[in-house]
């Protein structure tokens, strides 16, 4: 009689019979959303194992090939500053499914592409639409109670980074047997078949904002001027990334030299420890929830700080090398999700855009930090690196201990 077959935003009538039959409905849609937030973001990596790959297939733009993953980052802070806030403007899922039609014809004109330049404007556009994932965390925002959203954060994030740590693994294996354009096409097959899962159980949610595509993209700046807390979660998250990003981009140059000798296939398996920050993300949810954000941002800072203290004594050894990349990997997992447990609870009309002002400045960190440590391990050594992530846990604690958050900033 007039009404969508699609159900509301909360659970539909019939789940929310009983607590019990709500609360299995919830953890359903948190693993879809985790799910598709995962593999989004795999897309923006897949091209990172394949490049000696596209050199032998282009060979008269083989120095070029580097292109490839930087136009796809490019493309994915792009698509998280122009696309991302349109999830208050529209329906997520509507959304979701558009990004991924989108994706889909990005990645098929990747696997055919006759010249690399083909290959990068393709590139380009696959990391612009990756950020589905952008819309699959503020989702599970949406959907979980104020009590809970801590620990749907940071379920759905759990996916995103299992995503990104696997993509790489799951690249090689498959250009190994089947050839480069073949990853592609998987990624293709996978995205069709979440789609349909989409359409069938994901709700629609319902549009937070009237603004015009102008003006949301204007009041990200207001919001930022006017919370405190997102300026400080902000700067807070960036800071990490920087320590975060400064490691991994040095630590397959400090595997290839002495006393090691190990090749890129090393740094890789490091990704795989790292899955523990991406196990602990639901863990520091809860965390966050019962005892608030800034207690855990406050030891998730500590727990960066003294990897990298062991990282600095640890430039001979491979055991040390495993236990800082997982207490760095849990520390900054933790942090990332309670600030973003704390920054949704600001404006909720507006989560879209506070999580793209906080995921703008992430990776402006992240860009930072691997600048840094392009300069300071041939100028430093490995005790250089170590150092100057140490600095920029530093700077976070400081942004996060120099004033204490009043109300539900904190």
């Amino acid at each position: 009689m007039g009404r969508s077959v699609d159900p509301p935003l909360s659970m539909s009538t019939s789940d929310a019979s009983t607590p019990a039959s709500a609360d299995r409905s919830l953890r359903g849609l948190l693993f879809l959303l985790a799910t598709i937030a995962g593999v989004s973001v795999a897309n923006i990596y897949y091209n990172q194992p394949l490049l000696d790959n596209f050199r032998q297939s282009f060979p008269g733009s083989a120095s070029w090939v580097g292109t490839v993953p930087a136009v796809t980052q490019l493309g994915y802070a792009a698509g998280m500053l122009l696309l991302a806030p349109l999830g208050d403007r529209f329906d997520r899922r509507r959304l979701i499914l558009l990004q991924i039609a989108g994706m889909c014809a990005a990645l098929v004109v990747a696997a055919a592409a006759p010249t690399l330049a083909v290959l990068i404007v393709a590139s380009l556009a696959i990391g612009v639409l990756a950020t589905i994932a952008q819309q699959a965390v503020p989702f599970a925002a949406e959907l979980a109670p104020p009590s809970e959203r801590g620990h749907a954060v940071g379920m759905v994030m759990s996916g995103l980074l299992l995503g990104i740590l696997l993509a790489r693994t799951a690249s090689g294996v498959i250009a190994q047997y089947f050839g480069w354009r073949a990853v592609f096409g998987a990624s293709v097959v996978a995205l069709l078949a979440l789609a349909v899962v989409i359409i069938l159980r994901l709700p629609k949610s319902q549009p937070t904002s009237t603004l015009p595509y102008g003006k949301l993209l204007v009041s990200m700046w207001h919001l930022l001027v006017e919370h405190r807390a997102l300026r400080e979660a902000s700067l807070t998250g960036a800071a990490l990334f920087a320590a975060f990003s400064i490691f991994w981009s040095v630590l397959a140059l400090l595997l290839a030299g002495a006393p090691f000798h190990l090749g890129p296939q090393a740094a890789g398996l490091f990704g795989i420890v790292g899955a523990a920050g991406a196990m602990a993300a639901p863990l520091a949810g809860k965390f966050a929830d019962r005892r608030g954000p800034r207690a855990i941002i406050t030891v998730s800072i500590a727990l960066v700080a003294l990897a990298f203290v062991v990282f600095g004594a640890s430039a001979r050894s491979i055991a040390g090398l495993v236990v800082g990349v997982i207490v760095l990997d849990i520390g900054v997992q933790a942090a990332q999700i309670s600030n973003q447990s704390r920054i949704y609870a600001l404006k909720p009309d507006a989560r879209s855009r506070v999580n793209t002002v906080y995921m703008v400045a992430y990776f402006i960190g992240g860009a930072l930090g691997s600048g840094v440590g392009a300069v300071a391990w041939p100028a430093f050594g490995w005790l250089g690196v170590s150092v100057a992530g140490l600095v920029f846990a530093g700077l976070a604690a400081w942004n996060h201990l120099r004033l204490p958050s009043r109300g539900a900033s904190g």
